[in-house]
């Protein structure tokens, strides 16, 4: 019994250590095939790994950096690997030179044969996206190394000395070009573009989209451009945009992000990776197994990345979740960070065309925007609202309750009905660009801050105003008071509160207006405003027009609905200065508010 328990003691503590030496990368006896002792055949898929090199000729004791990464961002990973390199036509001679680590975490060294240092392989079973290592050419090497990886991304999946690139003895017959693995093996490397894109042929022999409106990508390096055409059977896209990670483009059924046929050119170091992928909802694009993308080249410059493909018009029968060329769809056109050829949310609002277009059909030069109708009428509202009625209405509640003695308006004085009804416009036009946003969103927006935490304070303030109003007890009472300081308070919190959600607004990802110009154009509107507040309330207190006395003023303000007339020459000085300081900041005003809402409507 007892050698028994020995026995399975001894079978499983062999069993553990095996386990530890493929996990932990002590993998010397594989360095002749390369072949992990998993017990199983290597997958006969395409490997969804490539290597690359930062050069492609070498001279005696030069070192040349290898990278060993996913071909395609979100894409797979890799748990163990083995990368060596060998004359190319002998890949069974043995490894030849010798590497340095870059991350001693990831990475370690092995001896194959009689070289230290002659291979790399992992240190844990930790999941990885890429690692790198320096190869040293040693002495008298061979004309031309090919370099080869083992990589395992589960105990029975992984590939077996796959063949990368070739680099070459500097002086000596080139080998064939650097090879890249892709997805697909019908596909080829990408190409470098030889120049950039242009939109001379937009709407004549090509479709495409552009911000800003009618911008060359050929010549402006702030153009983000979509092209395409068909050629034959099949659809050539060309994809160009400032960004520092990525550029894309999706084909939508609707104008909401989600279930859309995607296409990523990606930024991994010092190349570009051309994609497809599909977005299930609002999350992360998933990279498609199946690459339907050929001819594929790129470019990069100047921080601008440009890329071009084909795609078959139909996919049947490689792939069922592109969508078809022949129909019509929204065209999304997005970019946005990437790390490590890991793609980030995009940080700006996508461009949208404003209406579908089918691929195939006849060319056309697409409008767009990147803000939805909705949102922009949300932000104009609100705007006219805020910055433009309400102040209005403030000014004459404070500064022409003595004008206009003699007449009336309804039955009431002047002062008090134009601040009545700038008072229910703001409310009405606070009420409809309230709901906008939640119309568009279909409910509440877990992205926008808080934005809109202090637009629902802003609207409940703005219903409890006229309520008060309403509620308000008769000039003599004792009560008067406390009202009038409530209806002020009320009112002057929930301006600021105002002011602040809109500063906040024209940076939301919705409706976001080009910084700092939007930025600065806002904030010359509040200086204005209260400049002519303050211009107001000297006047007010006889700092400006001193013939115009303070107690004139003063007793204005005590007496609220009934008022002494008085007709000297001083009040009529004074009530045409007021008027020409009114006439000067509506003048102002507008001027700012047409600003703010050209801007939004070029956005």
């Amino acid at each position: 019994m007892a050698s028994k328990i020995q026995m399975t003691l001894w079978l499983l503590t062999l069993y553990l250590n095996s386990g530890e030496c493929f996990s932990n990368g002590k993998v010397t006896q594989a360095c002749g095939d390369m072949k992990p002792e998993h017990g199983h055949d290597p997958s006969p898929q395409t490997p969804p790994y490539n290597i690359t090199l930062d050069k492609y000729q070498y001279h005696v004791g030069d070192q040349i950096r290898v990278t060993l990464s996913i071909t395609a961002p979100g894409g797979s990973y890799f748990k163990g690997f083995l990368v060596e390199a060998r004359a190319q036509g002998k890949r069974d001679r043995g490894a030849v030179g010798s590497f340095i680590l870059v991350d001693t975490s990831i990475s370690q060294l092995l001896t194959c044969g009689h070289t230290k240092g002659s291979a790399v392989s992992h240190t844990s079973d930790a999941k990885k996206t890429e690692v790198q290592a320096i190869w040293i050419v040693p002495d008298n090497p061979p004309a031309s190394i090919q370099f080869m990886f083992t990589a395992v991304q589960k105990y029975k999946i992984y590939w077996v000395m796959v063949p990368g690139p070739v680099a070459t003895l500097k002086g000596t017959t080139a080998g064939p070009p650097p090879a890249t693995t892709t997805t697909d093996s019908t596909t080829t490397s990408p190409a470098v573009l030889p120049s950039p894109f242009s939109a001379e042929d937009c709407g004549t022999s090509k479709s495409c989209l552009r911000d800003p409106v009618n911008c060359d990508p050929g010549t402006e390096s702030l153009c983000h451009f979509l092209s395409f055409r068909t050629v034959g059977q099949s659809v050539q896209f060309e994809l160009s945009g400032p960004a520092d990670g990525y550029v894309s483009f999706a084909l939508s059924l609707d104008k909401w992000m989600g279930n859309d046929d995607v296409y990523l050119c990606v930024k991994n170091e010092d190349r570009v990776e051309i994609s497809a992928a599909y977005v299930v909802g609002r999350t992360h694009p998933e990279v498609a197994t199946e690459n339907a993308l050929r001819d594929t080249a790129w470019a990069m410059y100047d921080g601008v990345i440009q890329c071009s493909f084909r795609r078959d018009v139909d996919l049947d029968r490689l792939n069922q979740s592109r969508f078809h060329l022949d129909h019509s769809y929204f065209l999304f056109l997005a970019h946005g960070r990437a790390e490590h050829g890991v793609i980030h949310r995009h940080n700006r609002q996508p461009l949208m065309s404003s209406h579908q277009k089918a691929i195939t059909g006849p060319p056309e030069d697409l409008s767009g925007s990147r803000s939805p109708l909705l949102v922009k009428f949300h932000g104009i509202f609100m705007l006219v609202a805020w910055m433009t009625t309400v102040s209005t209405g403030v000014i004459f509640a404070r500064y022409f309750k003595l004008d206009w003695p003699e007449s009336s308006l309804f039955g009431q004085r002047v002062w008090f009905q134009v601040h009545r009804a700038l008072m229910v416009l703001t409310v009405v036009l606070t009420c409809v660009g309230f709901i906008l946003p939640f119309i568009y969103r279909g409910g509440w927006s877990k992205r926008a801050g808080s934005h809109p935490y202090l637009g629902c304070t802003v609207m409940a303030l703005a219903l409890i105003q006229p309520i008060m109003a309403l509620l308000r007890p008769p000039p003599d009472s004792s009560k008067r008071p406390i009202f009038n300081w409530m209806h002020l308070g009320a009112g002057t919190i929930a301006q600021i509160l105002a002011v602040a959600a809109i500063f906040l607004g024209i940076h939301q990802q919705a409706l976001l207006l080009p910084a700092p110009w939007a930025t600065g154009v806002l904030a010359g509107f509040v200086v204005w405003g209260l400049l002519a507040d303050l211009v107001f309330e000297l006047h007010s207190r006889g700092y400006l027009l001193p013939e115009i006395t303070a107690q004139f003023f003063a007793a204005g303000r005590q007496a609220e609905d009934k008022q002494a007339i008085l007709s000297g020459p001083s009040e009529r000085n004074g009530f045409r200065f007021r008027r020409i300081i009114l006439g000067v900041f509506l003048c102002g005003n507008v001027t700012f508010l047409f600003t703010l809402i050209t801007l939004i409507s070029n956005v």
